[in-house]
């Protein structure tokens, strides 16, 4: 069998190499396989350069079933989402959804979203153990949240200036999740940083599709409440917990707060946000107060938010008060 050494030399030439590990063509124990072994699958090789990471909460977390790649025959990266399996229960409010991973899952959504810039694209292949390994092109970019920290301007003229093309490009992106559920598809992990904004074009893309659950209540329960999510940080320019109010200058807002004014899947999470930022439009804060634990009715679909979306776009125009 051809050595590591000697497929860079056939391949890639060029490409410098610490170190030279091994051939895999059983990607099972993923925890094995790092920098310089090469994955072969789909008739490809894919040189590791290392596990991708996820920040959050300020550390960085290593995810070893995902591996940063070079694909030797051209020279493009690619991202290796090897199988890992595992499960967790998500209390919401009084009831309790079982979430878990399905590479399987993901495999169905890339081939469904095939050509469709919304979202990341991938295509999945078996190695010689047939486990599916999902090859996934890399967008260039920022998650949203990373995007909107940057921008370094104070919440008026966030909300006035820059706000209403975000809402709109928004309204695209739960578009896109709506065609997922129309299609008997989850996103199943909506989060701040599964949606990046791509370099260059600034257009809001999903990744990330290898989560799924088991809400019977409704079947797409969970995915509304991470737009709801996402919404309420792009209205707010961040994410308001009540123990951080008085540092960030808010304290006469924290007598006015009932239990009603917080997020139902996060306790501690303003989401009545018209009481933090008063020029906040009514129609655009209703939208938000169905994620709340005062809501009498959430939504159902990403039809019934979109239509209230689509009504509140007319009190968010660019420059409209910033008196």
């Amino acid at each position: 069998m051809e050595t590591v050494a000697e497929l860079l030399k056939r391949l890639r030439p060029n490409l410098s190499v610490g170190q030279y590990g091994k051939i895999v063509t059983d990607t099972s124990e993923f925890m094995e396989i790092g920098y310089g072994d090469v994955i072969r699958v789909g008739g490809l090789h894919y040189l590791v350069l290392r596990d991708e990471t996820e920040r959050s909460f300020g550390i960085e977390d290593p995810k070893y079933w995902i591996k940063r790649c070079v694909l030797l025959e051209t020279g493009d990266r690619r991202i290796l989402k090897l199988v890992f399996h595992e499960s967790f229960p998500l209390r919401l409010g009084k009831l309790t959804v079982k979430c878990y991973r399905s590479p399987e899952k993901e495999s169905r959504v890339l081939e469904l979203v095939r050509g469709d810039w919304r979202f990341m694209q991938g295509i999945t292949a078996r190695d010689d153990h047939a486990n599916p390994v999902r090859v996934l092109e890399v967008i260039r970019g920022k998650r949203i949240d990373e995007f909107v920290a940057g921008l370094e301007v104070d919440h008026r003229t966030y909300f006035f200036e820059i706000f209403p093309g975000l809402f709109e490009k928004f309204m695209g992106a739960c578009e896109a999740i709506a065609f997922l559920h129309e299609h008997g598809e989850k996103h199943g992990d909506i989060r701040r940083d599964h949606l990046r904004v791509e370099s260059g074009t600034e257009r809001f893309r999903w990744i990330d599709f290898d989560y799924t659950y088991d809400f019977y209540e409704n079947p797409f329960g969970l995915d509304l409440f991470g737009l709801g999510s996402i919404l309420t940080f792009l209205v707010g320019m961040d994410i308001y917990h009540l123990g951080e109010l008085e540092r960030l200058g808010f304290s006469d807002v924290i007598s006015s707060l009932t239990s009603e004014d917080f997020s139902l899947l996060y306790p501690n999470r303003v989401v009545n946000l018209k009481k933090i930022f008063p020029y906040i439009p009514d129609g655009l804060n209703k939208i938000l107060l169905h994620f709340s634990q005062g809501a009498e009715l959430g939504y159902e679909t990403v039809a019934e938010l979109l239509r209230d979306m689509e009504s509140a776009k007319a009190q968010i125009v660019k420059g409209g008060n910033l008196s």
